[in-house]
């Protein structure tokens, strides 16, 4: 068994919610020594670009969570302009993206997963994305990990999904069936200029929470899917606003409908990409 074999085993056999919880108790604790060693150790050990943060200094933080979603300074991530520019709704890389054919999202090389599965298993809600485009974005330890909005958006719907906690890093995508669709995530439904986009927020091994701007804490809840309705409470959000943040790193899904965006040319997989950065653009002939 080779290391990349090994690594993804052991997810299968470790107690990955019982883990991560017992991490996520690390992350928040406020106990001068513990939250420091860990913040110097993490951000020793994966390069972490402190000069763009608002907040310099390693042990100003209050916790471990309150610098891995640390905020940075003013300007330091413009968002590109123009009109029908849609732009990356996060720090990371381009894990995978393209058309989403026969309902399926590609993965990884001889690996999909249903659309319908990662927006909680209700065909209706999966309907109008099945010929249309997506794009996973992982971010990295080091990376920002908050999250937003790749273009304005009114909030619809959002359904909360139980499942896995695997790790979400390039091995494990091409070693885990359905990676993206059976780990826990939040499916947030928006409108937009693009018409109806699924932004979809999922959660990995030692994730110890997604939050989101309008209801705080998300993740983890008790284990069974819940939909929550907001298409009366008019929450309206601008291109480039913050939407949500991980509490430690995991990955961003897009799924927008049939001929609405068209990707730039030079973003493929694997590229790098940063919040704001020009992602794509609206589909020719697409009515605004």
């Amino acid at each position: 068994m080779n290391k990349d074999s090994l690594f993804i085993f052991l997810q299968y056999v470790i107690p990955q919610h019982a883990l991560s919880r017992l991490v996520g108790w690390f992350a928040s604790t406020e106990i001068g020594l513990i939250k420091n060693t860990f913040i110097t150790k993490f951000a020793k050990k994966y390069r972490v670009n402190m000069d763009e943060a608002l907040v310099e200094d390693l042990s100003a933080f209050a916790s471990f969570n309150d610098f891995f979603t640390r905020q940075l300074k003013d300007g330091a991530r413009p968002i590109a302009q123009g009109e029908g520019v849609l732009v990356s709704p996060a720090d990371g890389a381009v894990s995978q993206l393209g058309k989403i054919e026969l309902g399926k999202v590609f993965q990884a090389k001889g690996r999909d997963f249903s659309v319908t599965t990662l927006l909680g298993g209700d065909s209706e809600r999966a309907a109008t994305f099945l010929n249309g485009e997506f794009a996973t974005i992982y971010l990295s330890p080091k990376d920002y990990h908050r999250v937003h909005m790749p273009c304005a958006g009114k909030l619809l719907e959002t359904v909360y999904v139980p499942g896995d906690l695997f790790s979400v890093n390039p091995t494990t995508a091409q070693g885990v069936d359905g990676l993206f669709a059976r780990n826990e995530r939040l499916v947030c439904m928006f409108e937009t200029e693009y018409g109806p986009m699924a932004m979809v927020l999922v959660g990995a091994m030692i994730v110890a929470g997604i939050e989101t701007v309008w209801s705080g804490q998300v993740c983890p809840l008790p284990k069974k899917a819940q939909v929550q309705d907001y298409t009366q409470s008019e929450i309206r959000l601008q291109k480039g606003q913050e939407m949500g943040r991980f509490k430690l790193g995991s990955t961003v899904v897009l799924c927008f409908p049939e001929d609405s965006v068209k990707f730039l040319e030079e973003i493929r997989a694997e590229s790098p990409l940063v919040m704001g950065q020009a992602l794509a653009g609206r589909e020719s002939g697409q009515s605004h």
